[in-house]
């Protein structure tokens, strides 16, 4: 009886493990991990079960191909187990979901990694400060905190230095230094001295010693004896199982950390945060591959700036053509020979002078003229010019709305006195006479002088590109005796008063000359069919210019894809990195869509500078644009979706990769 007192009495007195009593922080029953291969399997780890406290200093220790790392990978939520069960502070880890294994090597885990697995492109502080990112924090306390670490364990003058810049024990600081940003209560340390030498191998012990003492939770895996002799207690594993599983007696009793890290913040108050990290880590990534960038950048501005420019020419042809018609009249109807639909060569005898007038008793028209022209020389001393000869009357400047630059226009005395007089349009003045002023000069038509009366208004060209002042206009009657010879005309022009009026005055003339002739032998127009047919040909070009700059857009937009494609490979390793510091799948997702988002902006408002300049340079050649705000817009948004759309599959790729797979890249 006393003697199993003593003994009692003993154990009592004896130190006990930390965190006895205590629900056991990491907790593996009967877990197996199993690889396929070929048509036989591999088994990294063999049924194994251990129970690690609160609070212990414990190292796994086994040669290469022991099953160690796999064994660390689990317990990291690195990996999966094929069989058994896996607990972290309770929680059944084969319940969740790959957004909530990252919640918890975000707030639970801080890893020390052989190579150290700092990222190059960014300073020793910005390295610290990754989990405190998916954690949430602000940047202003986040930069702190990492400082305030750093500075701890001697780096604070090396904070903004590079990974370059540091030894390979500075470097393993900066990765402790991480490992605790989140106060995480385990820390996970994989071969830790592996790459060090002797002296930084036993600085980083000496820490991660210290670090047990404070109440971290220590997982150290080696295949180093000398190295597990820091522990206080040491697991041997042998072909995944373990062999050997023993405690020092002299461990301290200490008080462990919380089982849980911070909680990170959810909804928009999660988003907002890690959009704006998603695109400072863009602008970041952009800047570290320069010429690669500029490269991308090149098909975005491309096709945006011909989106824009394209649109611009094709909005000032349209805008051209309207004005050319309206320069014809707004309110206009056209009567020319034939029958509807068919097209007639040469003269057409069915329209006659008789027709005009008795189209003038209808109702609701303003002015009408009917004219008939040719092609003809007109000479004026030594100078020969070839032009259009009209013949018609003096309403014609009233149905064509034409003034006159100077002189005046022949009377209806003139018409029935056949008098040889004639207005020209300003080509054939200024070919003829040059600067002087032709009023009251003659010029001869097929020999016959006629006296030049009037100059009309320079007008341009007309919708189909045709020189409207290169005419001469003459008396109707004159023309039919001393110029064309047969008298019938090439068409009758009716300015309808009111534009309400023209489908009624039209069906009139339709009616009445239908009458007259017994054959509906003729076609009646109005300008508002020439400017549908012709803004139907222009949007049709607008269109075709526009499908070339959208595929000029869609090209970019696969080498977005390609380029980006190309960038997950090549940061795999550091999608690895970010998974393990606690890295969701959105928050992956988020940064290189973000990315695509942030080069196709970019590329998208120097391709709108630069199309806007396109579109000013070519008015300054005379071409006709016209610029509005839509088009820079449209092809602005363009480029925003082109770099969402094209972004998502190489986002999707990167947010789907292993951590475990990911961490050994090469």
């Amino acid at each position: 009886m006393s003697e199993a007192l003593t003994r009692s009495e003993e154990r009592a007195a004896a130190p006990r493990p930390p965190g006895e009593g205590l629900r056991p922080i990491v907790e593996l029953v009967d877990v197996s991990r199993i690889y396929p291969n070929g048509e036989s399997v591999v088994r990294a780890l063999d049924r194994v079960s251990l129970a690690i406290q609160p609070g212990e200093f414990i190292a796994i220790m086994g040669q290469s191909g022991s099953g160690k790392s796999t064994l660390m990978n689990i317990i990291g939520c690195l990996d999966r187990a094929s069989a058994g069960t896996y607990r972290v502070d309770g929680v059944d880890v084969k319940e969740l979901g790959p957004d909530e294994l990252a919640e918890l090597r975000c707030s639970a885990f801080g890893f020390v990694f052989q190579r150290y697995n700092l990222l190059p492109s960014l300073t020793a502080a910005e390295n610290v400060a990754i989990p405190a990112i998916y954690a949430g924090m602000g940047r202003e306390a986040r930069e702190e905190r990492a400082h305030a670490l750093l500075g701890r364990l001697g780096l604070g003058e090396r904070s903004e230095h590079r990974p370059n810049q540091l030894s390979g024990g500075q470097q393993q600081r900066v990765s402790i230094a991480r490992a605790l940003m989140n106060a995480a209560p385990v820390i996970l340390a994989d071969e830790p001295t592996g790459a060090l030498d002797s002296r930084s191998g036993e600085e980083v012990l000496a820490l991660l010693g210290e670090l047990n003492a404070e109440g971290h939770t220590v997982i150290l895996i080696t295949h180093d004896p000398d190295v597990a002799a820091h522990a206080r207690r040491v697991v041997r594993f042998q072909d995944g199982r373990i062999v050997s599983d023993e405690r020092r007696e002299d461990e301290p009793s200490r008080t462990p950390l919380p089982g849980t890290g911070p909680a990170r913040r959810g909804g928009l108050a999660r988003f907002v945060p890690d959009l704006a990290e998603a695109v400072r880590m863009a602008i970041a990534s952009m800047t570290a591959n320069l010429f690669r960038t500029a490269l991308t950048l090149l098909g975005i501005v491309i096709g945006v700036a011909s989106v824009i420019t394209m649109l611009a020419v094709g909005d000032g042809g349209k805008q051209s053509v309207l004005e050319r018609i309206s320069q014809i009249g707004t309110n206009l109807l056209i009567v020319r020979p034939g029958a509807p639909g068919i097209r007639t060569a040469g003269d057409n005898a069915t329209l006659l002078p008789d027709d005009a007038e008795a189209l003038k008793t209808i109702a609701g028209i303003e002015a009408i003229a009917p004219d008939r022209s040719g092609r003809y020389t007109m000479r004026y001393g030594s100078l020969d010019y070839f032009t259009t000869v009209t013949g018609t009357t003096p309403d014609y400047l009233a149905a064509r709305d034409w003034a006159l630059a100077r002189g005046v226009m022949f009377t209806p005395a003139d018409v029935r006195a056949y008098a040889p007089v004639t207005v020209l349009g300003q080509t054939v003045a200024q070919n003829l006479f040059g600067a002087d002023d032709p009023i009251g000069r003659y010029v001869m038509v097929k020999n016959v002088p006629y006296e030049v009366i009037g100059v009309l208004a320079p007008r341009g060209a007309n919708a189909f590109g045709q020189d409207q002042d290169d005419v001469a206009l003459v008396p109707l009657s004159t023309g039919f005796v001393r110029v064309f010879g047969r008298q019938f005309l090439n068409s009758i022009t009716i300015k309808v008063t009111e534009a309400g009026d023209i489908p009624g005055v039209e069906a009139a003339i339709t009616r009445t000359l239908t009458e007259r002739h017994q054959a509906e032998d003729f076609q009646v127009r109005n300008t508002a069919q020439f400017l549908e047919t012709a803004m139907e040909t222009q949007n049709t070009l607008t269109l075709v210019l526009g499908c070339v700059a959208a595929i000029s857009l869609l090209v970019a937009g696969i080498g977005v894809m390609n380029i980006m494609l190309v960038s997950v490979t090549e940061r795999t390793r550091e999608i690895g990195i970010r998974m393990a510091t606690g890295a969701r799948m959105s928050n992956i997702m988020l940064q290189f869509n973000t990315e695509a988002l942030v080069v196709c902006s970019v590329g998208g408002a120097v391709g709108v500078g630069l199309g806007l300049a396109a579109a000013l340079g070519l008015e300054g050649m005379g071409v006709t644009i016209v610029l509005s705000l839509m088009p820079p817009l449209l092809a602005f948004a363009c480029a925003f979706l082109t770099g969402l759309v094209f972004g998502y599959l190489p986002a999707r790729k990167a947010a789907g990769l292993d951590p475990v797979v990911a961490l050994a890249y090469e």
